[in-house]
């Protein structure tokens, strides 16, 4: 009657036992994309952010936010994370620029990464915005996905 995976016998939300599943290493990378304008660009570039360096509190936001995945999102199952890293790629777009932010997390464990990849990517560019509001409030955060994941059951997954 209950087809369900996060659904116990009674049709309650339930964390999924995972005690049976192997430990391996697991890797996802995330990306977020956020727009800017020359104004923002051009403040980041020279140091003209009252708040300080974006792209490193940015980082560290993220790290902490890949940490904290599981006390945010209900299902997720704490994990011990073995490393987090960053990524920030300004290109020119048509009218100003887009910030393109990567999150690569990687753990061996016995469940994926990928949810803590996205709450990264998530978190960093949430932060970022909050670091250049007062300059421009017109950036947008664009799309957000995982790249690419490895480790576990399901195997390698790539967008394309």
């Amino acid at each position: 009657m209950n087809n369900f995976t996060h659904w116990n016998e009674e049709g309650r939300p339930k964390m999924v036992d995972i005690s049976a599943k192997e430990v391996t290493t697991r890797i996802a990378i995330a990306r977020s994309t956020i727009t800017l304008s020359d104004t923002v660009y051009e403040a980041i570039q020279q140091g003209g952010i009252k708040k300080g360096d974006p792209t490193q509190v940015a980082q560290i936001a993220g790290i902490m936010g890949a940490k904290k995945t599981a006390d945010i999102i209900p299902m997720c199952h704490p994990i011990m994370l073995q490393g987090t890293d960053f990524q920030f790629d300004y290109e020119q777009a048509e009218h100003g620029y887009e910030l393109h932010i990567q999150a690569t997390v990687k753990c061996s464990g016995k469940t994926g990464v990928e949810m803590e990849a996205l709450t990264a990517v998530s978190i960093a560019a949430l932060t970022f915005y909050d670091m250049c509001k007062a300059v421009d409030k017109t950036m947008v955060i664009k799309e957000t996905y995982l790249v690419e994941k490895t480790g576990g059951k399901s195997g390698t997954f790539v967008h394309k």
